[in-house]
């Protein structure tokens, strides 16, 4: 991969075309486009032994397994313009003890990215684009996992502030909230999703919080959308699609379609045993075939990239780290997509459930 004295994509994209193996045409569809990403992870390493995401990164050992995928200089160099940078609910605290974590993590993500040269912490359509007429990349917040705050309502007057766009409502357990789609289900509610969860919803609605169905349980999944305000798309940041490889982690066609009748979009994401590949594997391709599905049962404008980086993820061996992305674009070129698609897939779909949530604005600066 390219050196990292090399320069910027935007400003060479011959010699990353070169590097990557791919088409300058690909390159320079990238380079123009708006790439967002719903789901970055990286913050959990921060929290747990300091992982500076301010500091360049080298694969290493691991060539980019669980970890060390992005950080703000790589992220900067490639041109990814925006992500959701998320925390992650420690479910082992006290209810008490993860509202204080979360308020500690919050404040501490914001100051982190908003110290980084070439970064602006945004909360909404308006401040994307200003930071992105900058030349910045924005940098949103979010929540994996509710209960973060589940047994504090009163902390949701912290999401009035708006620094937290979108709030996963279960993780990897159960909670208060309702059921995971995990297999392992350990803990909480034994329901779909509880009264309390279907409060929650409500509560994320008056916020003009996206309510995020990753992880939820089928039955849980339905419920959230049955409480939401249907005049709010609802998203899912990062799964996989069970009509390419049925998985509890991935969502069938009826929920893709419950999805897309509120207008919202669904991010694919990039752990190789979940789209259906080895674990040590995996392929880009598999992402391109998990969009396409998508794309069949419900329509271009309705798929997004939700990558899951540093989330213990093992992410294809021909895209390990965030510096490969571009041949993601390239491999949708080979399938025929026009170059319409591809910037809606990269995200113009996410910036017009944006402008539907929080600001009405042109989807362009």
């Amino acid at each position: 991969m390219l050196d990292t004295e090399e320069r910027s994509l935007a400003e060479a994209p011959e010699a990353w075309a070169r590097a990557l193996g791919i088409s300058r045409e690909a390159v320079e569809l990238f380079a123009q486009s708006e790439v967002i990403d719903l789901h970055v992870d990286s913050f959990i390493w921060t929290r747990l032994f300091g992982y500076d995401l301010g500091r360049r990164h080298r694969p290493r050992l691991v060539r980019g397994c669980f970890y060390n995928q992005v950080d703000v200089p790589r992220l900067r160099q490639v041109g990814i313009s925006s992500a959701i940078w998320v925390i992650t609910t420690n479910p082992l605290r006290t209810g008490a003890g993860r509202a204080r974590a979360f308020e500690r993590n919050l404040l501490r993500l914001r100051e982190r990215l908003g110290a980084q040269p070439g970064v602006a912490v945004v909360r909404n359509h308006s401040e994307y684009w200003q930071a992105r007429r900058a030349g910045k990349h924005a940098a949103f917040l979010g929540i994996q996992g509710g209960n973060a705050i589940d047994a504090h309502l009163g902390l949701l007057q912290l999401l009035q502030q708006g620094w937290v766009l979108r709030v996963t409502l279960l993780h990897l357990t159960n909670s208060g909230l309702g059921h995971t789609s995990s297999p392992a289900r350990v803990g909480g509610s034994r329901t779909g999703l509880s009264a309390a969860g279907q409060e929650y919803v409500q509560a994320l609605n008056a916020a003009r919080v996206f309510v995020d169905l990753a992880h939820i349980s089928r039955e849980g999944f339905f419920a959230a959308l049955a409480a939401h305000d249907r005049s709010q798309p609802a998203i899912v940041t990062h799964t996989g699609v069970s009509g390419v490889h049925p998985h509890w982690r991935n969502l069938d066609d009826d929920q893709l379609r419950a999805i897309a009748a509120t207008g919202g979009t669904i991010g694919v994401m990039y752990h190789s045993s979940f789209l259906g590949d080895p674990t040590f594997g995996g392929r880009l391709l598999s992402i391109v075939r998990h969009l396409e599905h998508i794309i069949q049962v419900v329509g271009e404008d309705h798929a997004s990239l939700g990558s899951d980086w540093d989330g213990a993820i093992i992410t294809p061996r021909d895209m390990p780290t965030c510096l490969e992305l571009p041949r993601l674009v390239d491999a949708m070129l080979q399938r025929g997509w026009s170059p319409e698609r591809v910037q809606k897939v990269l995200g113009g779909n996410f910036l017009r459930c944006l402008a539907a949530l929080r600001g009405t604005g042109p989807l362009s600066p």
